[in-house]
């Protein structure tokens, strides 16, 4: 079966992975960028693991607002008011709210049931 999954995570460079720190259980399920607890290594350590799990059939891809925020991501902002950093996978935005494997991997077998 052929599929592709576009994710793109938006947040700031500074910005945590999550509302939640680091612990021994990492229930983010990845272990690579702890504990710095950053945005940047958070989603370099989910694409690895995400190519791990679904090959090339998953695409990540960061977009930083800290040098202003595009049109199109002021929309989603106004209509949605998700939390930062912002998951979006094939153009929808999720509730999910950080940076977690498990979280992630549950929205994309949402896509995949489509």
């Amino acid at each position: 079966m052929s599929f592709e999954i576009d994710i793109e995570i938006i947040g700031l460079k500074e910005l945590s992975c999550g509302p939640f720190p680091c612990n021994d259980e990492r229930t983010c399920e990845l272990t690579e960028c702890a504990p710095t607890e950053k945005l940047l290594p958070a989603v370099s350590a989910l694409e690895k693991a995400l190519k791990k799990e679904y090959g090339k059939s998953v695409s990540v891809q960061l977009t930083l607002l800290d040098d202003g925020v595009p049109n199109r991501i002021r929309d989603i902002i106004e209509e949605y008011q998700p939390p930062l950093p912002i998951v979006i996978i094939n153009d929808r935005v999720t509730p999910v709210g950080r940076i977690s494997l498990q979280l992630i991997r549950k929205e994309i077998q949402k896509e995949l049931k489509k």
